[in-house]
């Protein structure tokens, strides 16, 4: 947060988060991801009864460590900055280009 000239403080909306609140946030993503494959597991090893809800169980489990780690290893996408670029003032719009009146005294 910065302060301006006058003390009162300004409120930085348009602030990235900090390195360490995005790898805290991707490594609960991560752990949430690889939490839910031991159930899927599990409940497959329950559901051996029914054959194609245990192979479905089992091949939903399959791609979730990689997807937990694609997910961990993302970082947020970074944000469009605008270019401040040189514009030419059009000639009769020019300071130069007026008349001023000439006071003498």
């Amino acid at each position: 947060m910065t302060t301006q000239r006058d003390g009162t403080p300004v409120l930085i909306t348009e602030a990235r988060q900090s390195y360490e609140d995005q790898l805290a946030a991707r490594k609960r993503k991560y752990m949430l991801m690889m939490s839910l494959r031991i159930p899927c597991l599990v409940a497959a090893a329950a559901c051996y009864q029914i054959p194609w809800l245990a192979i479905g169980l089992v091949l939903l489990s399959v791609p979730l460590p990689w997807m937990a780690v694609l997910i961990a290893n993302d970082r947020p996408p970074r944000k469009a900055e605008k270019v401040n670029r040189f514009r030419r003032v059009r000639d009769d719009t020019a300071i130069e280009s007026k008349q001023h009146p000439v006071i003498e005294g």
